[in-house]
This record gives structure tokens, sequence and C-alpha cells, in this order.
């Protein structure tokens, strides 16, 4: 089986689209149809069903598509064993949060690229948060991604804790209880919330820390960009409750400790027998946040 006809199933699998799978393997949309349709008599089966309300996998494709993953991988291992440097080859796809400028995500995965620019890197951000990026390192359309949820809130996966860290409270600057040394949540009963939407794993492990101390709030704005959150309450749109890992450097607002712990895990999530560059990379990641 020709790895390269198995590469374009894969992209077409991950993008549902053609057009971004051609654009992703670079080479022609034409290209990649034809060899998506030669696999799929060389298999017998059709992998997938196209119409104009788009691609979508079919049955069979879904059965067959960890075992192509699995090809692919094995390709890339036989590169990496056949070089005499032993360089790390193959594609990387890692699921990152939509605000990771200020984590050392992009320094970790810069240095990763350097050491090993063999490696076809492959980042995506989900708009729906971790939840959703587990299930596509679960359905094998990641590689590895961030992950803000416990461990056991992620069946058949590999968690990798990176970090923990507490929340505290992020007000305006110029808020009466800005300067308070710490608050307790009976001081916020009153006060609306700036928030990311459900789904979000620091959103949900709050949500679910409230719900069982019998907390009630009222979240008035929600951000599906962390780091906007701190702007939206230095203007008076609210107050918030943060990861301090995920609170950004920014003007306008005070951090002030909360009084009741709660724990937010910064984990990675990969399969449970991930590949050399996963493991790499992975590598790096629990180091960087060890230091």
């Amino acid at each position: 089986m020709e790895t390269r006809l198995v590469e374009y199933a894969i992209a077409v699998a991950d993008e549902l689209s053609f057009t971004r799978a051609a654009q992703r393997v670079y080479a022609a949309q034409s290209t990649v149809s034809a060899g998506v349709r030669a696999l799929e008599r060389e298999l017998g089966a059709a992998l997938f069903e196209r119409d104009q309300r788009g691609v979508r996998i079919t049955s069979a494709g879904a059965a067959v598509l960890p075992a192509l993953r699995a090809l692919a991988d094995a390709e890339a291992r036989a590169r990496t064993a056949a070089d005499p440097r032993g360089e790390l080859r193959g594609e990387l796809r890692i699921g990152v949060f939509s605000s990771v400028s200020y984590l050392a995500i992009p320094r970790v995965i810069g240095a990763f690229h350097r050491e090993h620019p063999l490696v076809d890197l492959r980042l995506r951000a989900s708009a729906s948060g971790s939840a959703e990026l587990a299930d596509d390192v679960r359905r094998g359309r990641l590689d590895l991604s961030l992950y803000g949820l416990p461990a056991t809130t992620a069946p058949g996966l590999a968690v990798h804790r990176l970090a923990t860290t507490f929340y505290a409270v992020v007000v305006a600057a110029g808020h009466d209880l800005a300067s308070r040394p710490e608050l307790a949540l009976a001081d916020l009963t009153d006060q609306p919330f700036v928030d990311a939407p459900a789904g979000f794993g620091n959103r949900d492990v709050l949500d679910a820390a409230l719900g069982a101390r019998g907390v009630v709030r009222d979240v008035t704005a929600e951000v599906t960009e962390t780091h906007a959150i701190p702007v939206f309450v230095a203007n008076g749109l609210g107050v918030a409750l943060l990861p301090e890992l995920l609170i950004p450097p920014s003007e306008g607002i005070a951090v002030v400790p909360l009084k009741e712990r709660i724990v937010w895990e910064f984990n990675a999530v990969t399969r449970t027998a991930p590949g050399e560059a996963t493991t790499a990379l992975l590598e790096r990641l629990i180091a960087a946040y060890r230091t």
C-alpha cells in the first residue's frame, strides 16, 4: 500500500475537506481525490461520502482509519531507524488552547521544532475546549493535546500532569475588593462574572467546585479566549475566578488570592501507546513545567 495515498486519506479524514487536505499535504486537490479513490479501490471499500453537504467518513472508513494511522506511524519509525543520525520524522498533530502565548507552550514547541526539523508539526485549537480536544486524541485526529480537566474525565487516554495551580480572584484595579489581601467566595456572591464557556476545562472544574459548595453565580459574559477575560474585567464587566497559571500579565486588574483552595490541573493527553515524536514532545513539556 502506497504510503502517500495513506497520507492523503488521513488528511481528508482529519480535515473533512479535500481542499484543506490538499493544502495540508502540499498537493493538488485533484491529486488527493484521485489518490483516495485509488486507495478505496485497493481496499474494496468507500472511505468517504462526498456530496454537496461536504465530506463524511463512512463506517468502513472509521474502521480502517486507525490501521492507516498505524501504517503512517510505522513508516515514520522506519525512516527514523534508517537515518544514520536517527532524526525523528513523521507528522505530529497537537491540540492547544485558543490562548497559549503566555504559557510555556510556544517556547517548548519551538525548541522541539529546532531539534527535530523533519517532524511536520500541526497545531490545532478548539473553540469548544478540553473535552473536544481529548475526543480528537481518542479518535486519532490529534496525537497530543493540552487538557484542563482532571485525569478521571479522560477514559481511554493517558493523562500526563504538567502543573497544578490554585484559582485566584481577578477584579478591576479600581474595584472595592481590589485592596483586600484575600477574598472568600462569600465576598463575590453579588458580583457579575466573566468566564470561559462551559466545556473549557477551567470553567468546568470551577463550576463543579462551586456546585459542591452550594455557590451560585451569575456569569454575564462568556469569552472563548481565556487571555481576554482580564481585559473584560478591567473594563468593569465583572469579576473572574481563574487558575493563576492562566492569568496573563494585564493592565487595569488586581489579582487577589482566594481563601478557598480550588485546584486546577494542567495536563497533556495522549493515546496509551504514543509514537516517538509524541513521546519526545511530551518529555519536553513535562521538563519545562518541572523547572
